[in-house]
């Protein structure tokens, strides 16, 4: 169990918060989507209200390691100012640190809030360098970290600082601690997860975790069809990785050594090419004419998967079950989404496009807990060590 902010003593000091404001932004620069923004208030608000003096700091897409105006952090700060109904006073140093930065800081007073630029303009951030860490913690008194979508990340504003100063969690990663450690190990049985999305050489360490832990493990998505084409199906010109047919079989071994029932599709919505308006049809999934390509899972997986998802008392979903952004291949996605959003089980999203389908879908007010970081919570499921979280003090 990691402190957190609730843990310390805040009236008076200065707190360097580690947020994830990876927005994304439209071609004016302008916020399409300010979730991230939002999702981090809580922790902001409690730093105000307890008289702290509040210096954010977040990276923002992945500028090459110096300046790049279209990820400046400014966007963030006046969306901020907004939510908050308080000027943010916005640090544009292309250094992000530098002399005029620091006399910023040494004068905020207690409950005034600044925003660092984009911590990603310095090469030294993603590189963790013990100099900039320590610049970044000459700023603050206590260091919180609230950014869990980075929290896989050793770098030197998630993992460098965090030994420099009392390191606590913020609201944010508190919750996906909680949220995401209770559906893995201690969860209500039976457990169900669901895999999607596009490879499985990005889920090998997940499946293999999850086969330790899960009742019930439903595969769909592009990934499915390496483990159809390794079982001797016809796939057509569906998404394969030839190179993981070996490994696909040694999962579906481990399932049944481990005696854990593993669904994959029984039928799929096939296309002529990878488009909406394509000629599309419904065939056995393991077979696929030549010529055609599964883009989603067909009805009678849906009702399959539906099925296994009543059984549940709780449910992880990761990767979408088929190519959602398309509305003639979305059916499968909205479909299984639609199914959690009704569950009487506690459903956990993994982040990513799952979480934006969700989102999209109109349905994310209707599950228990939906993931901030796909990347963090990836590496979570895999059973790994996040250095932004493991670099924090224990209660």
């Amino acid at each position: 169990m990691k402190k957190n902010i609730k843990d310390i003593e805040l009236s008076g000091k200065a707190v360097v918060l580690r947020c994830d404001f990876n927005v994304p932004l439209d071609e004016n620069n302008v916020i399409t989507d300010d979730t991230r923004i939002s999702s981090a208030l809580p922790t902001i608000r409690y730093l105000i209200e307890h008289k702290a003096k509040v210096i954010l700091l977040s990276h923002l897409g992945r500028p090459k390691g110096g300046f790049d105006s279209r990820y400046s952090l400014q966007p963030v700060a006046n969306r901020l100012s907004e939510l908050l109904q308080q000027p943010i006073r916005f640090a544009a140093s292309e250094r992000v640190v530098d002399d005029s930065v620091r006399r910023t800081a040494a004068e905020l007073a207690p409950g005034q809030v600044m925003l660092l630029e984009n911590v990603r303009f310095r090469q030294e951030e993603t590189d963790n360098d013990p100099a900039f860490a320590a610049e970044l913690a000459a700023l603050g008194d206590i260091y919180v970290n609230d950014a869990f979508g980075t929290a896989h990340r050793a770098h030197a504003s998630t993992e460098g600082i965090a030994r420099l100063l009392p390191a606590v969690s913020g609201f944010l990663l508190g919750k996906e601690i909680a949220a995401l450690g209770q559906a893995l190990e201690k969860p209500e049985h039976p457990l169900l997860a669901i895999l999607g999305g596009s490879k499985v050489s990005d889920k090998i360490s997940v499946i293999e975790n999850l086969l330790k832990k899960v009742d019930i493990l439903l595969i769909g998505g592009a990934m499915a069809y390496t483990f159809i084409k390794a079982q001797g199906g016809q796939i057509g010109d569906s998404k394969v990785e030839a190179d993981r047919l070996e490994e696909a079989l040694k999962l579906l071994n481990l399932a049944r050594q481990n005696q854990t029932p593993l669904y994959l599709p029984v039928d799929v919505k096939a296309a002529q090419a990878f488009a909406n308006d394509a000629p599309a049809a419904v065939y056995a999934a393991d077979a696929i004419p030549t010529g055609w390509m599964g883009l989603d899972i067909g009805p009678q997986t849906i009702e399959l998967f539906k099925e296994k998802i009543t059984q549940a008392r709780t449910v992880i979903w990761n990767g979408p079950l088929g190519v959602f952004e398309m509305p003639n291949f979305a059916a499968g996605t909205l479909a299984i989404a639609q199914a959690l959003a009704e569950s009487e089980a506690k459903t956990v999203i993994g982040g990513g496009d799952s979480a934006a389908a969700v989102t999209q879908f109109g349905l994310a007010d209707k599950i228990w807990h939906i993931s901030t970081g796909g990347g963090a919570s990836l590496e979570f499921l895999e059973g790994k060590t996040l250095p932004g979280i493991a670099a924090l003090e224990d209660k």
